[in-house]
């Protein structure tokens, strides 16, 4: 069984990276500009084994407003603005095609929003048919989108499956109806449950539903009822997120009160109560927010030390070059990251004058290819072998990581690290405190260049 120490859990509950990139987001300057993104998709056209793509489309439009939501989303219902969108989207594909050999082929598509479904079927076929016109993916490829199950038909998810999508996620949250309306998203279990049946009436591979914890007048015992018929629905991965009320970035949930949040003690236990449900269910936990079936591909993945981490959170693609398009959406490379601007105006203007829309981003130096490959194999193999980093990038890891090392000692005291002289494990409990192992080898904070503000960890 899955042991949960609370105690630890509240001394390491605090602000810090997810990790999706290391260097994180905050880095990302304005002096990185489209000539360097281009250099870069150049230099990627040469040598043996070029590595397949992995493309991801951001679609913003929203119907309605979540107040916890996170992401980067926009309110509409005008429908000339979203075709505009979606012309808007051609072009970027038109421009980055341009610079790709043609023969590289898609292991990876993402629709990621906002919410891909406020499409209408015709302009889900739309612009889908143009990717798939655009590009040749692998027979194996995986093909998902995000999808909200309260302005859908089953005419979306046909035209999803007509057009290669064969992986869904969607967002439940929460089924208690007073969490549902303090966060402005009614979703009735028998919503939620008959658009899973249309999922798998119409043979989607796997399916992902979204949990989150610490929204307002959530309770133990109210949040233990909707995981247990989360595990009757029986999707084949569930994602549990903690949320970030971090109003100060995102103003719309300064709507969600503080006082009616749960206290960090009912929080805690509404976390570690959910995880033992899930794993005493048969899922395994993969790491952070994430669980699967034991025969998912994460699960494999983890067992088989292949799993990997991007902006979409933990995956089985890596190696893949991650072309993002779209407004505010990051693509990455080896050796680089690239991020479009933020307002249509400016990514329209952009395109208008045949340019790549690269508002900002960030090339990789030595030291950022070392830590990100450190930081990657702890926050996906959850262990650590000092040799092959050593071998690899030319250094002594005890004396170049003594900084992160000497902070890990409080954690191998907590038994969330093992550390030996070959190298680092991660516990079970390690594995939800991986953000905070994480960050002892993030050189920004390190050297106290990071000065964003974080959700807390847990």
């Amino acid at each position: 069984m899955f042991e949960i120490d609370l105690k630890k859990f509240k001394k390491y509950d605090r602000p810090g990276p997810r990790y999706t990139s290391y260097p994180t987001a905050p880095q990302f300057n304005e002096g990185f500009a489209q000539e360097d993104f281009i250099d870069e998709i150049v230099k990627t056209n040469y040598g043996k084994g070029l590595p397949d793509l992995s493309l991801y489309y951001h679609l913003p439009y929203c119907d309605t407003l979540c107040f916890f939501c996170g992401c980067n989303m926009l309110i509409t219902r005008n429908r000339e603005r979203i075709n505009e969108y979606i012309k808007y989207l051609q072009k970027e594909i038109d421009l980055l095609r341009t610079y790709l050999l043609p023969d590289r082929k898609v292991a990876q598509h993402h629709w990621g929003g906002g919410t891909p479904t406020h499409l209408t079927p015709d302009e889900i076929n739309l612009l889908a048919s143009y990717i798939n016109k655009s590009f040749e993916f692998i027979e194996s490829s995986e093909n998902s989108c995000e999808i909200d199950p309260r302005e859908l038909n089953k005419e979306h998810l046909e035209a999803l499956k007509n057009n290669g999508f064969n992986r869904i996620s969607m967002g439940v949250q929460d089924f208690y109806d007073k969490v549902q309306k303090a966060v402005n998203r009614i979703q009735p279990e028998d919503m939620t449950r008959k658009v899973v049946g249309w999922i798998r009436e119409l043979g989607f591979e796997s399916i992902n539903l979204d949990l989150i914890y610490g929204l307002p007048f959530q309770t133990m015992e109210t949040f233990a009822e909707t995981v247990d018929k989360i595990i009757d629905i029986s999707p084949d991965r569930i994602a549990l997120f903690n949320y970030a009320h971090v109003p100060w970035m995102k103003k719309h949930q300064a709507l969600i009160h503080e006082e009616d949040l749960p206290v960090p003690e009912e929080k805690l236990n509404i976390l570690k109560t959910s995880i033992e449900q899930l794993t005493n269910a048969g899922y395994v936990f993969i790491g952070m927010d994430h669980f699967a079936k034991p025969n998912d591909e994460l699960s494999v993945a983890l067992r088989e030390k292949n799993l990997y981490r991007n902006f979409q959170g933990y995956s089985t693609n890596a190696g893949t070059d991650l072309y993002a398009m779209g407004i505010t959406s990051i693509s990455q490379l080896n050796n680089i990251y690239a991020q479009n601007y933020k307002t249509e105006k400016e990514y329209y203007s952009a395109l208008d004058d045949e340019i790549l829309p690269t508002a900002k981003g960030y090339k990789l130096n030595d030291d950022d290819h070392l830590r990100r490959e450190v930081v990657m194999r702890l926050m996906c193999d959850f262990e650590l072998s000092f040799g092959p980093i050593e071998k690899r990038f030319d250094i002594d890891f005890k004396t170049y990581f003594q900084w992160g090392l000497n902070n890990l000692k409080e954690m191998e005291d907590d038994e969330l690290v093992t550390i030996t002289s070959d190298g680092i494990t991660v516990s079970e409990m390690g594995r939800l405190l991986i953000r905070n192992i994480a960050m002892n080898f993030d050189g920004y904070i390190e050297r106290k260049e990071d000065t964003a503000k974080y959700s807390r960890t847990v």
